[in-house]
C-alpha cells in the first residue's frame, strides 16, 4: 500500500488467538470492561452475541485475551468520501494508476476503507461524484470496493450527483438512476449545487419513492427558504432521510435556526456533522471543507458559532458524526478514525463522552438503517476493544484497537511507547534488555 505507510492484512494462517471464520468455533471475548467498568466475557458464535457474563465464566474453542482493553460497539462512519481519499497528493503520470482509472479508484477507495476499518468503523458509507466527466465511473468501482470487501466490513455506496433540474437534468436524473440500479444503496442529492435547488430536492424525492430508497443528501443548510423546502418535501418521507454535513447552520440567525431545527425534527429527518471540519469546535471553515465535491473553498477560516448539536439532540433529530475527508483536497491530514469525532465532540464541550460516542456508533448505525449493536445476546458481533479503561481514556488516547466484524476478528492494531532509561543516552529500541515499553 501507499499513501503513509505499510498496511499489513491480517494473516492467512490463524494463531491459536484468532477466530475461524463465520460458522467456525465460538470465539471467546475474555477478560475486557465494558463501559460501565464490569470485566466480562463476550461469547460470540456464528455473526452474532451468544452470551456475556463476568470475566472468567464462560468458555470457547477459540479465546481471545482482551485484559486491559474496553469493550465497545463497533463505530461506523456514515459520511465519507472515499473516492476522493488521497489525492492531495495525487499519483504523478499517466498510464493504469492515473488518479482517475476505474482501477486506481477501486484501489483508493479500497484502501481507504481499510484504512477506517483499522481504526474500527465495520460498516461505512462513502458519497460517490457522477456528475460531469465522472460518470459511473466511481460508482463501479466503489460497488466493486464493497464486494471485494464483504466479510472484512460493508461498505454502503451513495451517488451524488450534479444538476437534475429542468432539460440540463435530464442527464444527471438517467446516470441517478442507473446508478441505484447497479446496487447504490441510497439517493444522493447535491440541491446546494444545482441552478434550481427545489427542482433537485424534488427530483430525488421522486426517484427515492419510486426505488423505495433512502435518501442522503450532501447539504449545507445555511438558507432557511432552501431548510423549509428540504422538510416540506421529506416530511414523513417513507424512507430514511439523512443531511450532512450541515455547516452552514450557524449562518442562521437565532430564530431561523430554532425554526428550522423543529422542521427538521418534524420531518423526521437525521443530520450527519463533521467534526474534523472544524465546525463542531467553533472553528468552522468555509462550507464544504469537511470533504467531498463542494471543497473548492478551504482552508479560509471563518467567524462561527458552535454546530447546535445539543439544540438538534434537544428537539429529537438524530445526530450521528462522521469524518468526511480523508486525505483529499478539502482536509490534506483528514482520517476516517471515528473515535477522532467522537473525540472532537467531547472536547470541545459540545457533549459528554457517552453521547459523544453514541454519535459515531447507534446514531451512526440508525442513520444508515442498522440495527444498534448492544453487548447482549442476539446482537451483531460488530465489537470494537480498545487498550484502556474508559471511555474517556480510549478518546484521549486508545490506539491499540482489535476489531471484530460479523464474529471474527478482522484487523488488530498494536501500539507500543517505548522510553529510554535515564541514565542511557541510547535511542529507545526493542528488546527484552531495552528500555521500559508500555503497550497503548
Amino acid at each position: 500500500m501507499s499513501h503513509g505507510g505499510k498496511e499489513r492484512r491480517m494473516p492467512a494462517e490463524r494463531p491459536p488467538d484468532q477466530p475461524t471464520a463465520p460458522g467456525g468455533p465460538a470465539l471467546l471475548l475474555s477478560g475486557a470492561r465494558q463501559a460501565d467498568g464490569r470485566a466480562v466475557d463476550v461469547r460470540i458464535l456464528g455473526e452474532r452475541i451468544e452470551s456475556v457474563g463476568p470475566a472468567g465464566s464462560l468458555s470457547a474453542p477459540d479465546r481471545l485475551d482482551l485484559t486491559g482493553y474496553l469493550l465497545l460497539p463497533a463505530p461506523t462512519e456514515p459520511h465519507a468520501h472515499l473516492d476522493q481519499a488521497f489525492s492531495a497528493t495525487p499519483p504523478a503520470g499517466p498510464g493504469p494508476d492515473a488518479a482517475g482509472s476505474a482501477e486506481a479508484l477501486q484501489r483508493r477507495i479500497t484502501e481507504a476503507a481499510l484504512s477506517g476499518l483499522g481504526y474500527g468503523a465495520t460498516v461505512q458509507r462513502t458519497h460517490v461524484r457522477i456528475d460531469g466527466a465522472h460518470g459511473l465511473t466511481a460508482v463501479t468501482a466503489a460497488l466493486q470496493a464493497a464486494r471485494a470487501l464483504h466479510g472484512l466490513m460493508e461498505l454502503q455506496v451513495v451517488p451524488l450527483p450534479g444538476t437534475l433540474s429542468g432539460r440540463c437534468g435530464a442527464e444527471g436524473r438517467a446516470v441517478l438512476r442507473e446508478a441505484l440500479a447497479m446496487g447504490a444503496h441510497a439517493v444522493g442529492g447535491r440541491p446546494d449545487q444545482d441552478p434550481d435547488p427545489d427542482a433537485h430536492l424534488d427530483a430525488v424525492a421522486a426517484l427515492a419513492e419510486e426505488c423505495r430508497s433512502p435518501v442522503d443528501l450532501h447539504a449545507d443548510l445555511g438558507d432557511p427558504h432552501r431548510l423549509a423546502r428540504l422538510a416540506a418535501v421529506f416530511g414523513q418521507f417513507p424512507q430514511l432521510v439523512t443531511v450532512g454535513p450541515c455547516a452552514a447552520l450557524d449562518r442562521l440567525r437565532p430564530e431561523e435556526e430554532a425554526l428550522g431545527i423543529d422542521r427538521l425534527a418534524s420531518a423526521g429527518m437525521a443530520v450527519v456533522l463533521l467534526p474534523q471540519s472544524g465546525y463542531c469546535m467553533g472553528t468552522g471553515s468555509t462550507p464544504g471543507a469537511g470533504g467531498g465535491p463542494d471543497a473548492g473553498d478551504t482552508g479560509r477560516p471563518r467567524a462561527a458559532r458552535r454546530a447546535p448539536v445539543r439544540r438538534l439532540l434537544a428537539a429529537g433529530v438524530t445526530v450521528a458524526a462522521g469524518s468526511g475527508a480523508l486525505r483529499d483536497l478539502a482536509n490534506p491530514v483528514g482520517r476516517v478514525d471515528p473515535l477522532e469525532a467522537a473525540f472532537l465532540l467531547a472536547a470541545s464541550g459540545e457533549l459528554d463522552e457517552v453521547d459523544a460516542y453514541e454519535r459515531v456508533s447507534g446514531a451512526a448505525r440508525r442513520v444508515l438503517g442498522l440495527a444498534p449493536v448492544l453487548m447482549a445476546p442476539g446482537a451483531p458481533a460488530d465489537i470494537l476493544a480498545v487498550r484502556g479503561d474508559s471511555l474517556r481514556g480510549v478518546l484521549s488516547g486508545g490506539h491499540s484497537r482489535v476489531v471484530v466484524h460479523g464474529g471474527r476478528v478482522v484487523s488488530r492494531t498494536s501500539a507500543v511507547r517505548e522510553f529510554a532509561e535515564t541514565s542511557a543516552p541510547a535511542v529507545p529500541r526493542q528488546g527484552r534488555s531495552g528500555p521500559v515499553a508500555l503497550e497503548d
